[in-house]
């Protein structure tokens, strides 16, 4: 990555491990299902809701957090 791009997300020590999941809603959805499914989030409250991706016009995103 860039260091543009690593300056425009921020993460303090001591954050948690984020994976973030962007696509459309119909490849976000079966993806966060499959991270269940594979053990990768032991429960699915873990995951953010789905939103618009605020980088990405007509993308959406989930956020899951370890």
């Amino acid at each position: 990555m860039t260091t543009e791009f690593n300056e425009l997300l921020p993460v303090a020590p001591g954050d948690r491990v984020q994976v973030w999941i962007v696509g459309d809603r119909d490849q976000v959805l079966p993806v966060m299902n499959e991270f269940y499914v594979k053990k990768i989030a032991n429960d699915r409250l873990k995951f953010t809701p789905i939103i618009p991706a605020p980088f990405a016009s007509g993308k959406y995103m989930r956020v899951l957090v370890r």
